[in-house]
């Protein structure tokens, strides 16, 4: 199997952060939470990272100038996760081995959870393979919906599920492992048909599940990847998480 590319999303605002810096550059740890994120892939072996930029994309392109391997794609206009992901067909359009797509704000991603997916994948070759896990309140959050034999059947964002999908407590984490050639093809059939108008990457393992394709969806992520950062107090319980489990602040 070729050793993974990765795909990072970091083009946007982060409006609740309370300043005026790309959501992926606020500091954690006394460092841009994008660079514990790019930590972990390259501890399973990323040896290329696309990052999709936007909103003050010069500041982010800055910040990982020094970093190697970083190329970079423009989202100038905000149309979802699906669109950020299209922008990056042209550099992805030669290449056959498993994409990580990975959101650049969530810095307790777990290099082990990363390896543990990769190992899956390598052993079972589905085209998709995500990343979840169970959260007692999952409120906003993409339910993952199984049929009776617990195979994975779809994504469903908060705003567009039903009552009964609101009760499933296993999520989705943004943490999703592609066959690049079955995410292409995904990513040409995405639609803006929801509730907020936009295209959504989470509609890509449904589409490829309709057409035949091994989808599988494994509970791969620790409890601490559960915390996410949308307003600085959930920055402040990140920052005491990686405290408790060793992280050493960055000077």
């Amino acid at each position: 199997m070729p050793q993974p590319l990765a795909i990072v999303l970091a083009a946007g605002k982060g409006t609740r952060m309370k300043s005026d810096l790309p959501k992926v550059l606020f500091p954690v740890l006394n460092r841009p939470m994008i660079h514990w994120v790019l930590d972990a892939l390259e501890r399973v072996g990323v040896q290329r990272t696309i990052v999709v930029v936007g909103y003050r994309s010069d500041l982010v392109r800055d910040e990982l100038a020094g970093r190697a391997n970083i190329s970079f794609v423009e989202q100038s206009q905000q149309k979802g996760t699906g669109h950020a992901v299209q922008c990056c067909l042209p550099e992805i359009a030669d290449f056959d081995g498993p994409a990580f797509i990975l959101a650049g704000d969530s810095p307790l991603v777990q290099s082990q959870s990363l390896q543990q997916l990769l190992n899956t994948f390598s052993n079972d070759q589905p085209s998709c393979l995500l990343g979840t896990l169970k959260k007692e309140n999952p409120f906003g959050l993409g339910r993952i919906v199984r049929d009776d034999t617990s195979e994975f059947l779809a994504i469903v964002e908060e705003k567009d599920a039903t009552e009964d999908q609101r009760r499933i407590c296993e999520v989705n984490m943004s943490t999703y492992l592609f066959d690049c050639q079955r995410l292409r093809e995904a990513l040409g059939q995405l639609t803006n048909d929801n509730a907020q108008g936009e295209y959504y990457l989470t509609d890509c393992p449904r589409l490829l599940k309709s057409d035949g394709h091994r989808v599988q969806a494994i509970c791969a992520l620790q409890p601490c990847e559960a915390l996410s950062i949308n307003t600085v107090d959930e920055a402040a319980l990140v920052e005491e998480q990686m405290r408790t489990m060793g992280y050493s602040c960055q000077n």
